[in-house]
C-alpha cells in the first residue's frame, strides 16, 4: 500500500518504537471494524488531533507477513466457528521493516480480553527446537507435533495510539491471503480492517469518532476469514453474512 495514499498520514505527531513500549496491551480488550478507503480517509482527519502515528526510520506504514498454524483437521478454526468464546491462535509474525519475527500464542477469554505471549525467533521455516517446545508446553494447548502450517497474510499497517496512551488503533491495508492446503489466494484491495485495542474499558476518543461515522464494530478473524476466502470447502456457515459484507465492500 504506497504511502502517499494518505498524504494525512504526514500531519500527525508521531510516536516512536521506544514510546510504543510503553503501551504494549498484551492484555487488552479488541473491537474490529471494516472501513472503505473513503471512510478510513474521514476517520484519519476526525483522530488528527487526538492521536498520534507509530514512526520507525521515517516509515509511517509498517510491512507484516504471518504463517498461521492450526491442526490437520483446523481445530483453532472450526472451535472460532462454532462461537466458542475461549480460543486460541498460533502465528508466527514478522514485522518487515525491523526485521524482527515473533512465535505468538493468543488466547482470548470468556471475558472477551486477549492475552498474548510470544518469543523472538530467528528463522521462521525451522521452529522445531528446545525452547520453541518448551514455550508453547507453557503457554498453547498444542504441541509442535499437533500442528501444520494452515494460512499466510501479507498487509501494511498504520498504528495510531492516543495521547493518552490508553489505547492503540491498528489499521491494515492491502491484506493479501495465501491457503497452504489450497494454493488458493485471496486480497482485500478496498477495504480496511480496523482494531481498536485499549487496556480495560477507558474513553476512547476514536469510539466515538466510530459511532459518529455510524460504524459499528464487528467481529474479523484475519485468519478465519481468510481460510473462508481462500478454501471453497471448508465450512464457514456463521461467517456467510460476514463473508458477503467483505465481498460487497471490496467490489
Amino acid at each position: 500500500m504506497p504511502e502517499t495514499r494518505f498524504d494525512i498520514l504526514s500531519q500527525f505527531d508521531p510516536i516512536t518504537l521506544e514510546e510504543m513500549k510503553e503501551v504494549k496491551l498484551m492484555n487488552r480488550i479488541d473491537e474490529k471494524y471494516l472501513l472503505t478507503l473513503e471512510q478510513l480517509q474521514q476517520l484519519f482527519e476526525f483522530a488528527l488531533k487526538d492521536y498520534r502515528v507509530q514512526e520507525i526510520d521515517g516509515t509511517r506504514i509498517a510491512s507484516y507477513h504471518t504463517r498461521y498454524y492450526d491442526t490437520p483437521r483446523r481445530e483453532m478454526y472450526h472451535i472460532h466457528l462454532t462461537g466458542k468464546k475461549v480460543r486460541e491462535k498460533i502465528r508466527v509474525r514478522t514485522y518487515i521493516g525491523s526485521d524482527l519475527t515473533f512465535l505468538e500464542v493468543k488466547n482470548k477469554n470468556n471475558k472477551g480480553r486477549t492475552k498474548k505471549k510470544r518469543i523472538e525467533i530467528t528463522d521462521p521455516d525451522n521452529l522445531d527446537l528446545p525452547f520453541v517446545h518448551e514455550f508453547l508446553g507453557k503457554h498453547a494447548w498444542y504441541a509442535l507435533g499437533d500442528i501444520e502450517l494452515s494460512l499466510e497474510n501479507r498487509f501494511s499497517r498504520v498504528t495510531l495510539v492516543n495521547r493518552a496512551r490508553t489505547e492503540r488503533l491498528t489499521i491494515d491495508l492491502g491484506v493479501w491471503f495465501h491457503n497452504y492446503k489450497t494454493d488458493n489466494t485471496y486480497q482485500l484491495t478496498k477495504v480496511a480492517i480496523v482494531e481498536l485495542k485499549r487496556d480495560g474499558r477507558v474513553y476512547s476518543p476514536v469510539r466515538q469518532i466510530l459511532r459518529d461515522m455510524r460504524i459499528k464494530p464487528q467481529g474479523f478473524s484475519k485468519y478465519c476469514m481468510g481460510c473462508v476466502f481462500t478454501d471453497p470447502l471448508i465450512k464457514h456457515n456463521r461467517f456467510k453474512e460476514r463473508k458477503l459484507k467483505v465481498l460487497k465492500l471490496n467490489r
